[in-house]
């Protein structure tokens, strides 16, 4: 868990290639606290097509990672073993036992930063984040507030 404490009360990110470079700060800032240990929960909100899979992606390209950033809304998880990043997208969670089918109390318990899309649909089985963002579409671009 990141030591020092963001706090960013709605940003405006007025494109991709802002959401995208707002990501690779998020990057940063998650790896750099000293007892960090690439260890991290965070829960992205917002309504669909709000950016939350671009921020990941411009999390994972701040952590060098430069492959193709999916969504896993259909797979549930999209796991990044290399960079010790777990993907989650809970959306078509309907009962969070669901959760059961990828091991989700495993992969929680694996030292990674684990980025969690749709975070209220598996909320009885998750645990509190360390980081929380929430996304607001706002004309062509977004709002974002993150709290730790």
């Amino acid at each position: 868990m990141p030591a020092n404490h963001l706090n960013i009360s709605a940003h405006y990110l007025r494109d991709e290639a802002a959401t995208l470079a707002f990501g690779r700060e998020l990057a940063g800032w998650l790896t750099a606290a000293d007892n960090c240990d690439h260890d991290a929960t965070v829960h992205l909100q917002g309504e669909l097509g709000a950016g939350k899979t671009t921020l990941v992606r411009g999390i994972l390209r701040g952590l060098g990672f430069s492959g193709p950033v999916k969504s896993p809304t259909y797979t549930l998880l999209e796991p990044y073993e290399e960079l010790r990043v777990f993907h989650f997208d809970l959306y078509r969670i309907a009962d969070s036992q669901e959760l059961d089918f990828i091991g989700i109390d495993e992969l929680l318990g694996v030292p990674a930063i684990k980025l969690i899309e749709w975070p209220e649909r598996g909320a009885s089985r998750l645990p509190a984040p360390d980081v929380e963002i929430q996304l607001r579409v706002a004309g062509r671009g977004r709002y974002v507030e993150v709290h730790s």
